[in-house]
């Protein structure tokens, strides 16, 4: 999700609640304690130089349970951080204390902001030998596309 479509959001939104991808809600006395942008910049295992930029929310629950953070303040963060850290829009990952530390996309469900699970990939299969997955296909789901080879016929 981009941080044009999270701003969006937030501007029909009468409260902010953060979804776990195991169903659970962050508790709702969260606070956003930072909003910044992350670059990355490294080299992959095949030796191309590559760079990432996202936009980085840190989410945190402190023991402040009357604290709520309403959507049109964290509107007004995000656009501080745009003007002083000059963001664009970028996606946004969010980072979450569990057992350690999370780090999840995010996407909407048209009620709550849903933290999606994030995978580490090879960015360079090509170069370094790892075989490319074909595509699983169920014999039984082939359809019949025209004549076949028959024993006999020559064609084979």
């Amino acid at each position: 999700m981009k941080l044009s479509e999270v701003k969006e959001k937030l501007t029909q939104l009468d409260k902010i609640a953060f979804q776990l991808p195991n169903g659970e809600l962050v508790p709702t006395h969260f606070h956003v304690t930072e909003v910044g942008k992350i670059t990355k910049h490294f080299i992959d295992c095949g030796g191309t130089v590559r760079n990432e930029e996202v936009v980085n929310f840190q989410l945190w629950s402190a023991e402040d349970y009357n604290h709520r953070l309403h959507p049109e303040k964290l509107l007004e963060i995000i656009e501080l951080s745009e003007r002083i850290l000059e963001i664009e829009d970028l996606e946004v990952e969010v980072e979450y204390q569990a057992e350690t530390i999370g780090k999840y996309g995010l996407d909407f469900d048209g009620k709550n902001f849903l933290l999606t699970q994030k995978q580490t990939d090879c960015l360079a299969k090509d170069k370094c030998g790892i075989p490319v997955e074909k595509e699983k296909v169920e014999l039984t789901t082939l359809a019949d596309n025209g004549p076949s080879c028959t024993p006999g016929s020559g064609c084979c």
